[in-house]
């Protein structure tokens, strides 16, 4: 008994394609219908046009498969596989008279534009036209009637197409209810005709396995051997190079004794899936070359396929309990489970996949061997039954372990709750009669109960590796940071990317999976994944996450050589130019901007996405752009004109508004200056543009220094002058062209102060020669007895005032001691 899809209804997104197309051609034809009856009179010759006989052979083709798709249909009316393969073939025949329509477009715009040229034929009464129009409009219209008639026609066979699609949905959603729904009587007393049955049934099965041996060991025993030799060596292989490659993450490491909740889970999932991926790509590669070497029968090839699937189910929950439960490794359990009741759930678990297993194959067994409906119903009522005794007794079983106390302890309440309820079902509903609800339960709680705790388990371990210096804590993690001497913030953003690609594969491997289970089949999931990455529409716009895909990785490449090239244009053509630092950083830059604007259209158009259509978002943006984002454009135009302009540029030394220093970077926003204090000051573009700026390399490091010293006026002026000028020319840095000069600059109260002033070459060095200078006055001019005095002040005393001013004060300080001595003293308490 197979259970078909039940009512959930695939959305494809080309169902509205259809009855868009649909509604065009109704129109068109409808535009049309005056045409015909203008014609219908007309004496015409049946000459096809030439679009028409092109479409005619595909469209008599197409008319011939929708016939043969009807009595397809009728004969497998009850078959939910073959439906669901019919109806992707409907689905395409009406994508290809969609497309018969549409080609038709293209000539019927031409036809009625000719037609207005020539307007309407003169009345009664009007001079007549000439022949040769009249001739053009009889062979316009007749070709215009004639395409209408096919478009006609077309549309006859698209409904048709339509209303068998939805006669088969219809179908498959009655088929699934029926299976549900169907109540069977059950008949206590027909026991020793089930027995013979039975019987008659194992006659059966061992005579057509035997004829089947029989002629598998006179004609085919070297096929035999052959694919069970290539299917050997081809798990071997993935065994041994899963092991090469991902065993660190499946294998258990005996040496961990407590190993982390990561370690654990990474274990569980990936032991899981890689011994079932193993097990499974075996008997897949058996069945595949047995039946590329025709060593199968159809009845045989039946019963291997259901065989080789039962044993890949049972396995895999198996592998997934003992990967789980871990009854011989308690420190990599993942759940806290007692040692025996541990193996007791194992082999519940276990044997109730193996019950569901052997449902199915017997299934196959009961189509095989024309079984009676009595021996079908006692196998499926048995099975059901089973299998809810051993769900109880699992929810009867005292599995967990205190972590405290180590006594053992039951399920949680919802927990069991949930088994007894999930075990009762199967069981009273057989019991009822309802065998196909019976085995839908039983059979649905059982795998993919299991593939949902996989999936589980899956989630959990790319959550957890996602966490911070998680990674680090496993064996693989620290093989990949001493591999590639990775620091913990790299392995940190490494987990998060693999939580991703964990995430995705759990959903890409589980998804179709359960789907399966649940009765859909693999072409459906087929078709659907090629709609929803060829393009689906959302309103009136078409995305394709093919193309989404194709222009990421686009603007990524086109990005990635965009800073080839400018490393490429800075070190080995730039560099071997002598060009200017900041000539060559403004290269740099502008090539990087245009190569980022440049990728950026490349991948949007490869998306799909039409530029023009974000024209009007672009005029939404200029209303924001010019209220709230005035700085910010300005700034941005200011950084062009900076890097067009070229005022200054990097490395030079700038000052502007008190902030002095060598210029970093220059971008589109802000320039980097940094002081000499090493501070790094980002100033906005727009100061720069609005206001004043002082390079002092503007075109090149030559530079004047001043350096001013006063000395005593008994010093003689024109040997100070000739000092300078000598320490000025021996100063290696001062440059000799133009030549030092010494300013008299001013006669103060105390100095004659002159000012040497020097060129430099760079004025980098101006520090270093101020001070080399200074050094070299102190010394020569201690040796030509040339003096830097202090400042001076004069200060003159009157002396007559001041005795005036000594007797006042006297006096005062006298009258206050006599005032003093006269005030009464305080009593003692």
């Amino acid at each position: 008994m197979k259970l078909p899809l039940h009512g959930f209804e695939p959305v494809i997104s080309s169902f509205r394609q259809i009855i868009l197309a649909f509604a065009m051609l109704l129109a068109v034809a409808l535009q049309t219908h005056s045409t015909w009856a203008q014609t219908a009179e007309q004496p015409v010759a049946a000459v096809s046009s030439g679009i028409v006989a092109e479409q005619r052979p595909l469209i008599d083709d197409l008319k011939k498969q929708i016939s043969g798709y009807q009595q397809k249909f009728k004969d497998k009316a009850d078959a939910d596989a073959a439906l669901a393969d019919l109806r992707l073939d409907l689905e395409a025949t009406a994508k290809k008279l969609l497309e018969i329509g549409v080609s038709f477009r293209p000539r019927l715009t031409e036809i009625n534009s000719r037609l207005e040229q020539l307007g309407q034929p003169p009345a009664q009464g009007q001079p007549a036209e000439a022949q040769i129009v009249t001739d053009e409009r009889t062979r316009l219209t007749t070709e215009k009637a004639e395409i209408n008639a096919v478009l006609g026609e077309t549309e006859d066979q698209l409904i048709a197409v339509n209303k068998m699609v939805d006669a088969i949905s219809d179908a498959r959603r009655e088929l699934f209810a029926n299976t549900l729904s169907q109540r069977v009587d059950i008949n206590y007393s027909l026991g020793s005709e089930v027995a013979e049955a039975y019987g008659r049934e194992l006659q059966t099965m061992n005579q057509r396995i035997s004829s089947w041996w029989r002629f598998v060991i006179a004609f085919k025993w070297q096929s035999m051997l052959a694919a069970a030799a290539m299917a050997a060596v081809t798990a071997l292989v993935l065994l041994i190079g899963g092991q090469r490659v991902l065993g660190h993450l499946y294998l258990r490491d005996a040496t961990v004794e407590a190993p982390s909740y990561l370690s654990r889970l990474a274990v569980a999932f990936w032991s899981t899936l890689m011994r079932s991926l193993t097990v499974v790509v075996f008997l897949a590669t058996t069945y595949f070359f047995l039946d590329y070497f025709n060593v199968l029968r159809e009845d045989i090839a039946s019963l291997f396929y259901t065989l080789f699937s039962v044993i890949g189910i049972v396995y895999f929950v198996h592998a997934l309990a003992q990967a789980v439960i871990c009854p011989g490794a308690p420190n990599w359990r993942l759940v806290r489970v007692a040692p025996r009741p541990g193996r007791i759930l194992m082999v519940l678990i276990t044997a109730t996949a193996t019950i569901t297993g052997l449902d199915y194959l017997a299934d196959t067994i009961n189509q095989i061997a024309t079984s009676p409906l009595s021996l079908t119903v006692a196998k499926s009522l048995f099975a059901t039954i089973l299998v809810g005794l051993l769900i109880f007794s699992i929810a009867l079983l005292k599995p967990l372990e205190d972590q405290e106390t180590g006594k053992v302890k039951p399920w949680p309440k919802t927990i069991s709750y949930s088994l007894y309820i999930i075990a009762l079902l199967p069981v009273v509903a057989a019991l009822l009669g309802y065998i196909g609800l019976a085995r839908f339960v039983s059979q649905q709680v059982v795998i993919n109960g299991a593939v949902v705790v996989t999936m589980y388990l899956g989630f959990l371990t790319a959550r957890a590796v996602s966490d911070e210096n998680a990674l680090s804590s496993t064996v693989f993690g620290r093989a990949i940071q001493t591999r590639f001497g990775m620091d913990e913030t790299t392995l940190d953003q490494l987990g998060l990317a693999a939580s991703i690609v964990i995430y995705v594969f759990v959903l890409l491997l589980g998804i179709p999976v359960i789907l399966l289970l649940w009765g859909f089949q693999w072409s459906e999931m087929t078709a659907w994944f090629l709609n929803v990455a060829t393009g689906f529409q959302i309103g009136s716009v078409n995305i394709s996450l093919v193309a989404i895909a194709i222009g990421i990785l686009l603007f990524a490449m086109f990005y990635a050589f965009t800073r080839w090239f400018q490393g490429w244009l800075d070190t080995k053509v730039m560099a071997r130019g002598k060009l200017d630092s900041g000539v060559r950083n403004s290269i740099r830059t502008a090539v990087g901007y245009l190569g980022l604007g440049i990728a950026g259209v490349i991948g949007i158009s490869a998306a799909g996405i039409n530029l023009s259509s974000l024209a009007l978002v672009a005029g939404g943006l200029s209303l924001g752009i010019g209220f709230g984002m005035q700085a910010i454009v300005s700034n941005f135009v200011s950084g062009l004109i900076l890097l067009a302009e070229r005022p200054f540029k990097v490395g030079d030394w700038i000052e502007t508004a008190g902030v002095g220093g060598i210029v970093k970077k220059i971008s589109v926003r802000a320039t980097e200056v940094e002081t000499f204090q090493r501070q790094s000051i980002i100033i906005p573009n727009s100061s720069f543009i609005n206001g004043n700026v002082g390079n002092w390399t503007h075109r090149n490091k030559l530079g004047r220094v001043e350096i001013s010293v006063g000395v005593s006026y008994k010093s003689d002026p024109k040997r100070v002058y000739d000092v300078l000028m000598e320490i000025a020319r021996a100063q290696p840095l001062v440059l000799k062209n133009p030549e030092p000069f010494v300013a008299f600059k001013a006669l103060t109260s105390s100095t004659m102060d002159f000012e040497l002033r020097v060129h430099l070459a760079d004025l980098s060095n101006s520090g270093t020669v101020q001070n080399d200078i200074r050094f070299a006055m102190i010394d020569r001019f201690a040796e030509e007895g040339i003096e830097i005095p202090y400042p001076a002040r004069d200060v003159k005393l009157n002396l007559e005032e001041a005795d005036v001013l000594i007797e006042a004060l006297t006096s005062r300080i006298k009258a206050e001691i006599t005032s003093e001595g006269k005030k009464p003293k305080p009593k003692p308490v």
